[in-house]
């Protein structure tokens, strides 16, 4: 009976993830009206593409990268277009955003922190305050990936786009080389695309 109990609560909980602690910081006003004007939870548009040949080839070379993680073609695809979109709309790389989350969650949609951090992105409740959208749900898929895309795309604008800095901020680590490093280390790895190309700054 208590080897079930167990079972069970493993089953429930979500999985904790190493996220760091993101700081408490004020967003730009043109940031924050995009946060409260466009999170949602539909799916994202493929028009992040420039072409349905480039949307195919990408996804074929992205979606057995996720398999493992994500066996439901359907779900891989929805997280992987919407990966691309809120990356695209960003002005972010998708490459570098696949590697975060490989570093943040492991891809695990209900991952939570020990911080507190939530999702796919590790998103820190806090920032839906920020946005006046304390009713956001941080598992909701394309929520999670459209805050944690503008919370870069806020810390790139901080940085002059200096990546390194970046992530460190986005981690809570900032001036600490471990986390940007596991983070770049990923994405060159597993997510740079073509293979032979420089996608992931």
């Amino acid at each position: 009976m208590r080897k079930l109990i167990i079972a069970a609560c493993c089953v429930v909980l979500p999985a904790t993830a190493w996220a760091g602690a993101q700081q408490y910081e004020d967003l730009s006003l043109t940031l924050r009206n995009g946060l409260n004007r466009d999170v949602s939870d539909y799916p994202s548009p493929h028009v992040s593409f420039k072409s349905p040949e480039e949307e195919q080839a990408w996804l074929a070379a992205m979606s057995p990268k996720v398999m493992s993680r994500m066996p439901d073609a359907r779900a891989r695809e929805e997280f992987l277009v919407t990966v691309h979109y809120e990356a695209t709309r960003a002005g972010l790389s998708p490459q570098m955003v696949l590697g975060l989350i490989e570093v943040e969650s492991n891809f695990r949609k209900y991952a939570v922190s020990d911080a507190g951090a939530r999702g796919y992105m590790q998103v820190m409740p806090f920032w839906t305050q920020l946005a006046n959208r304390p009713q956001d749900n941080l598992f909701h898929l394309r929520t999670n990936l459209r805050y944690g895309c503008w919370v870069l795309r806020h810390y790139m604008d901080m940085e002059s786009g200096d990546l390194f800095r970046v992530l460190g901020r986005y981690n809570g680590s900032l001036g600490q080389a471990d986390y940007p490093n596991r983070v770049l280390r990923a994405c060159i790895r597993h997510w740079k695309y073509p293979p032979a190309g420089r996608s992931c700054s």
